[in-house]
């Protein structure tokens, strides 16, 4: 399993090569756009979901236990609508047409159009040990100059040896 690295805004899972140096001796760029204050629940139909504009079918197999439980899930649930088929002894398929939820639509965000957040944190994924508080840019243009200026101090630094 990959680790969680908390960053200035949230957790993210991913996978790091081993660095080369102290904590310190990093800058970590990043934008972010958190759920919470910068997106809104929205409905299939707004997000185009693909399920909910062309239908799914959902397969259960009733000889095993997750095929059961997923089988009454679905059988019970009065906010959708599908047709029943039997392929086979123990495979039973729900035919969902369009316009039906689809079972992800928990998950459908759009965009309130706030700003991203442009910020500079001191260290990298294994923290701040210098406790530099993190900086946060009015712009992305001031935050793609602040990394072009440090890229070019690095670049510097790797010419002089």
């Amino acid at each position: 399993m990959l680790p969680m690295i908390e960053t200035p805004y949230g957790h993210t899972r991913v996978s790091r090569v081993a660095p080369l140096q102290p904590a310190h001796a990093y800058k970590t760029y990043g934008v972010a756009m958190p759920l919470r204050t910068h997106w809104r629940p929205a409905t299939c139909e707004e997000v185009g979901c693909e399920a909910w504009e062309k239908g799914w079918v959902s397969t259960f197999d009733l000889g095993t236990e997750l095929g059961r439980k997923q089988y009454d899930y679905c059988r019970d649930d009065r906010t959708r609508s599908f047709s029943v088929q039997r392929p086979g002894l123990t495979l039973i398929k729900f035919v969902y047409k369009p316009g039906n939820r689809c079972f992800r639509s928990g998950d459908h965000r759009l965009p309130l159009g706030r700003p991203a957040r442009f910020f500079v944190a001191e260290g990298d994924f294994r923290g701040n040990p210098r406790g530099i508080p993190v900086r946060v840019h009015r712009s992305g243009s001031d935050w793609a100059e602040d990394f072009a200026e440090h890229q070019d101090q690095l670049v510097t630094a790797i010419g002089r040896g």
